[in-house]
């Protein structure tokens, strides 16, 4: 390892080393009980950085590519990470791609501090639309899920039961930077059923024995929880019976479901459909 500074937060090393503590400890962070353990996740990406500093997330560690020095976005982003107490790695590409697990890696990697909503502290004011998701167990599905309540304006997500991790790297991955703007909260099935029993709007959730047409409901009148069952069994009935609607989404071919993911974000345009206006066409010329 060949060091410029002290390794201590606030400051900056240079890393070329696999064995490197400091590279060991985020190489680990690929592992769920590292990630609980540590309360920290990776994400990757100039762009994502920047946006989880400017919404306030805990920066600890920076690392980019030694083609990233002279980089002014890049050297801002590391002035950012010392201002905050965060450390920064400027380390070679063996280094970055062990730490990415990938063969063209991004120039910027950045470890944070892990962020829950408390269940507790969920709020539904009229219009505003949240996604509870039952036991979902595939890292894709779920930030497909979170980058699509971004993308409607929807309010954020709430985990039920044992589902994937949201800060796993596939997760954050998937979610494409929109991990930092949607609130995730988590609870057990009981502790769902019991917040859900004060939740002044309604709750709608899909289900293979749902009547009505997802198109036939209004819902322009108060919040709206949108209830998802997981992949392989869709709701459970205790989830289902706290519905106020049980929907469908009509099919006409030879499928007899829909992929988690493109069930959610189907019912969240429809759901969200009145808030979503195209914006104007300005003429460049």
């Amino acid at each position: 390892m060949n060091e410029r500074h002290a390794g201590a937060p606030g400051q900056v090393k240079e890393v070329t080393s696999l064995a490197n503590p400091l590279v060991k400890d985020i190489k680990a962070l690929a592992q769920k009980k590292f990630r609980d353990q540590q309360h920290a996740f990776m994400a990757e990406g100039l762009k994502l950085v920047i946006d989880a500093l400017d919404l306030g997330w805990q920066i600890r560690t920076l690392v980019f590519a030694k083609a990233g020095r002279g980089n002014a976005a890049v050297e801002k982003v590391a002035a950012r990470t010392v201002a905050a107490g965060g450390m920064v790695l400027e380390v070679s590409e063996k280094v970055l791609v062990a730490i990415t697990r990938r063969d063209n890696p991004q120039m910027v990697v950045g470890v944070f501090s892990q962020k829950f909503l408390a269940l507790k502290d969920v709020r539904a004011d009229n219009g505003d639309v949240w996604v509870a998701l039952d036991r979902v167990r595939d890292p894709g599905n779920l930030g497909t899920v979170i980058r699509t309540v971004d993308a409607v304006g929807a309010k954020g997500v709430i985990l039920v039961g044992d589902t994937t991790d949201p800060f796993s790297v596939e997760t954050v991955r998937a979610t494409m930077g929109s991990i930092f703007a949607v609130p995730v909260a988590k609870a057990t099935t009981e502790a769902f059923l019991a917040w859900r029993g004060g939740f002044s709007g309604l709750v709608a959730g899909t289900h293979l024995k749902g009547a009505v047409d997802y198109r036939s409901v209004d819902f322009s009148r108060g919040p709206v929880l949108l209830m998802m069952g997981n992949e392989q069994q869709g709701l459970p009935e205790s989830l289902a019976a706290s519905c106020d609607r049980l929907l469908r989404i009509p099919q006409a071919g030879r499928a007899d479901s829909l992929n988690l993911a493109v069930a959610t974000g189907i019912m969240l345009f429809e759901i969200r459909r009145g808030a979503l206006k195209l914006e104007p066409i300005v003429d460049q010329q």
